[in-house]
C-alpha cells in the first residue's frame, strides 16, 4: 500500500494523518478511520491500510497530533484531554480533504471508528450531513436528541460481554434510529468483549467476530458508498 503521513487543511490549522491509498484502479470511494483512545498507533494505520487493499481511498486522523498510549491510565488522560468538538471538526475537515481529491469518485465517504472512535464516528454522522456511511466498533451510543440528527446508514458492532457498553444501551439506541428512519444494522457477538476487533491487544481480541465484523463493515461501505 502507498500509506504515508499528510497534513491536511482544518480551519486555521492542519492536522495530521495517515492516507493510504489502493495499489490499483483510478477512481474509488473514501473512508475516515478514527482511532481507539491509544492514538494512531500500528493497528490504526494497518487497518487503513487494509481498507485501501480493499479498494477504498483511507485516512485515520492524528486526533492527538503525534501523541499515543501505550498503557491504560496514559490513554484515559489523552480522551479525556481530548476537544470534541475539535476533534470533530477535525474529522470533518478529513472529511472535505478526501472529497476534493481527484481519485475519489464517487465524491463519498464513510466513517469507521472504534471505541472513542467509534464515538466520534456517530457523533460526526450527527453534526454534519457530509458522512456517508457510518461503522462503529463498540462506540458509545448517542442521546436521543444527537440520534435524532443522523441521517447516514449506521452500522453497529458490539460485544455481549461489553462492560462499558451494556447490550440494553446499545438496543435502546437502535430503536431510536429505528423511529428516526435511518437504515441501520446491528450485530452483538455472543462471548465478545469491548475492543474485540483489536488484534494488539490478546486480552479482548477474538478472531472470529474480528473477521465477521471486518466482513460485514467492508460490505456495508460498498452499499452506501457506490
Amino acid at each position: 500500500m502507498n500509506g504515508q503521513m499528510i497534513s491536511f487543511p482544518s480551519n486555521s490549522h492542519t492536522t495530521p494523518g495517515y492516507l493510504s491509498v489502493p495499489e490499483y484502479g483510478k477512481y474509488f470511494p473514501a473512508v475516515i478511520a478514527i482511532q481507539e483512545w491509544w492514538g494512531l498507533v500500528g493497528h490504526i494505520k494497518g487497518v487503513t491500510d487494509r481498507l485501501a487493499a480493499e479498494g477504498f481511498v483511507a485516512l485515520a486522523p492524528d486526533l492527538y497530533h503525534g501523541q499515543i498510549a501505550n498503557e491504560p491510565n496514559e490513554a484515559r488522560k489523552l480522551a479525556m484531554a481530548l476537544d470534541r468538538r475539535q476533534a470533530v471538526d477535525e474529522i470533518l475537515a478529513a472529511v472535505s480533504y478526501l472529497r476534493s481529491l481527484e481519485i475519489v469518485q464517487p465524491a463519498k465517504v464513510g466513517v469507521l471508528g472504534w471505541c472513542m472512535g467509534g464515538g466520534l464516528a456517530l457523533t460526526t454522522a450527527a453534526s454534519s450531513d457530509l458522512v456517508d456511511a457510518v461503522v462503529c466498533f463498540y462506540g458509545r451510543p448517542l442521546d436521543g436528541r444527537d440520534t435524532a440528527k443522523i441521517k447516514a446508514p449506521v452500522l453497529g458492532l458490539y460485544g455481549e460481554l461489553d462492560a462499558g457498553i451494556p447490550v440494553s444501551i446499545v438496543q435502546d439506541f437502535e430503536q431510536q434510529l429505528t423511529s428516526g428512519g435511518v437504515p441501520h444494522e446491528f450485530h452483538i457477538y455472543p462471548g465478545a468483549s469491548h475492543a474485540f476487533f483489536n488484534d494488539g491487544r490478546p486480552e479482548a481480541y477474538q478472531a472470529e467476530a474480528a473477521a465477521d465484523a471486518w466482513t460485514r463493515a467492508l460490505a456495508w461501505f460498498r452499499q452506501y458508498l457506490k
